[in-house]
C-alpha cells in the first residue's frame, strides 16, 4: 500500500527536508505541500491523503486550529503534529482533537519514516509515559477534567472499561487479546464501541481519557 501524504509547515526548508526523507520510502508518496492551515481542507480534499504532518505554529491558521477542523470532518485523515517541544499545551490540545500523535522536528529520518507507517496503519504513535508528562506538565483544571473522565469512564461495560485502561497503557490489540483472554476481533469491537460510547474518533482521545481519570 502507498501512504500518501500531505506536508504543512511554513518553512520552506522543513517542507522540503520532509519531503525528501518522507519521499526517499517506497511506500510513502507525498500528495502535496501547504504553507498555512488555512490552505489544509482545500489540499486534502484533492489530494485525500491518507496522512497529514502537521507543523504546530503558522502564521495565519496554526496547525491547532487546521487539526480541530480536519479531525471534525467526514473520513479525516489521520494528523501528526510537529512541535520542537515534548511538553506544549497547543499539542496536547491537538491529540484531544484527534490528532493521531506528534513529533520532534529533529527526529531521525527512520524513525520519521517509522511513525507515518505507523499511523497509516491506524497505531498512535504516542507512549504512556509521554502522555502522562504531556497532562502533567500543561494541562489545566486537571481535577474537573479528571472528575469528567471517571465519569464517562463508568459508563462503559465492565470489559470495555478493561480494553479502555488497557489502551491508556499503551497496549496494542493483540496484547489486549492475550491479557483479556479474547480475540483481536473482539478487542476490534470492543474499541468500536468505546469509540461509539464515548464520541471519540481514535485510540489516542481513549488513551488521554484514561490518563485524565488516573488510569
Amino acid at each position: 500500500m502507498t501512504i500518501r501524504v500531505l506536508i504543512v509547515d511554513d518553512d520552506a526548508l522543513v517542507r522540503a527536508g520532509l519531503s525528501m526523507i518522507l519521499g526517499g520510502a517506497g511506500d510513502i508518496h507525498i500528495v502535496g505541500e501547504a504553507g498555512d492551515g488555512s490552505q489544509v481542507p482545500a489540499m486534502v480534499a484533492e489530494h485525500r491523503p491518507d496522512v497529514v504532518l502537521m507543523d504546530i505554529r503558522m502564521p495565519d491558521v496554526d496547525g491547532l486550529t487546521a487539526t480541530e477542523a480536519l479531525r471534525a470532518a467526514k473520513e479525516p485523515p489521520e494528523v501528526v503534529v510537529l512541535t520542537t517541544f515534548h511538553a506544549d499545551a497547543q499539542v496536547l490540545r491537538a491529540l484531544r482533537a484527534g490528532a493521531a500523535g506528534f513529533l520532534l522536528k529533529d527526529i531521525p529520518p527512520r524513525e520519521l519514516v517509522e511513525a507515518i507507517r505507523k499511523v497509516a496503519a491506524g497505531e498512535p504513535i504516542l507512549s504512556p509515559a509521554v502522555t502522562r508528562q504531556l497532562i502533567s506538565h500543561v494541562s489545566g483544571a486537571q481535577r474537573t477534567r479528571a472528575d469528567r473522565a471517571r465519569e464517562l469512564l463508568d459508563g462503559l461495560s465492565e470489559r470495555e472499561r478493561e480494553v479502555a485502561l488497557a489502551i491508556g497503557q499503551g497496549r496494542s490489540n493483540a496484547e489486549i487479546g492475550r491479557e483479556l483472554y479474547m480475540s483481536v476481533a473482539t478487542v476490534k469491537a470492543h474499541v468500536s464501541r468505546i469509540l461509539t460510547k464515548l464520541a471519540l474518533n481514535n485510540r489516542v482521545q481513549i488513551a488521554l481519557l484514561v490518563h485524565d481519570a488516573g488510569g
